[in-house]
This record gives structure tokens, C-alpha cells and sequence, in this order.
């Protein structure tokens, strides 16, 4: 599993130009679900996203987490995280989760986060989206858990 997340300002996701869910203050949050992902990888991603400290304290030191700040989190399915570029000049989606399981991984990965009582929004598994964001630093990590 590879998780993309940006400390956003603000972020948003649109379907057919309507809007179809935002956030403000928190994280914006890409999904790539691989073959070999489980449910103990979900959770340890969400968990470490929960609690990584990449937002700023009073002294301006990245100290808090989404959680201490009560940020806001935007869930983005997005298989092309598990897209190999190694080799050649076109992306292999071979290690990708087939769709119906990486969807199944996906719902089960947004009710751990939504457990926790925050804000979360989402985008739509496998819909084209147009996602607009301020990026806030900008702050950007990649997770994995294999």
C-alpha cells in the first residue's frame, strides 16, 4: 500500500465539474492498494497518519498531528500509486489491486480514519476526479507499508 499526503490548507474534489466533497484545514490523502495489501496494512497506514506530527506548534515546530488539530482529512482512491515506472516508457499497473478488492480495501481503510471522529471526506473509487488543493509548506510524504 502507498499513501500520498499533503498538509493542505484546503483541498476538494469534482465530478463532472459539481463539486463532490471538501476539506479545510488537514490532510489530503491519495490511496494506492496493491496486490498484497491487508486490512493490518490499512490500519497501520491510518493509524500513522493519524498520529504523524506534521503540523506546526506555537514555536512553529512540526509537533501536532490531524488529530491534535482537529484537522480535516480527504480520502483519494488512486491506483496509479501502485504504477511501476522502473522499466521502459509506460507505467505498469500489474502490482494493482483488482478493482472490486482495492474497492472493498478503500471503504474499510476510510472507516478506520472515520472512527476516529474527525472529518473525513472522499473522493469516488474509480471516477476521473479533478482535485484542487493549496498545498500548506507545501508538506508532502509518501507512506508505505508492504
Amino acid at each position: 500500500m502507498k499513501i500520498l499526503i499533503q498538509r493542505v490548507k484546503s483541498a476538494s474534489v469534482s465530478i463532472d465539474d459539481k463539486l463532490y466533497s471538501s476539506i479545510s484545514q488537514g490532510l489530503l490523502v491519495f490511496i494506492g492498494i496493491e496486490k498484497n495489501d491487508t486490512e493490518d496494512c490499512a490500519k497501520y497506514l491510518a493509524d500513522k497518519i493519524l498520529k504523524l506530527r506534521i503540523f506546526e506548534d506555537e514555536n512553529n515546530k512540526m509537533n501536532l498531528s490531524v488529530t491534535d488539530i482537529n484537522g480535516e482529512l480527504l480520502i483519494v482512491s488512486q491506483f496509479t500509486l501502485a504504477g511501476d515506472t522502473k522499466k521502459g516508457t509506460r507505467p505498469s499497473f500489474d502490482n494493482a489491486m483488482a478493482p472490486q478488492m482495492a474497492k472493498d480495501m478503500y471503504e474499510k481503510f476510510i472507516t478506520m480514519i472515520k472512527n476516529k471522529r474527525l472529518n473525513v471526506q472522499t473522493g469516488v473509487f474509480g471516477a476521473m476526479m479533478d482535485i484542487t488543493l493549496i498545498n500548506d509548506g507545501p508538506v508532502t510524504f509518501i507512506l508505505e507499508k508492504n
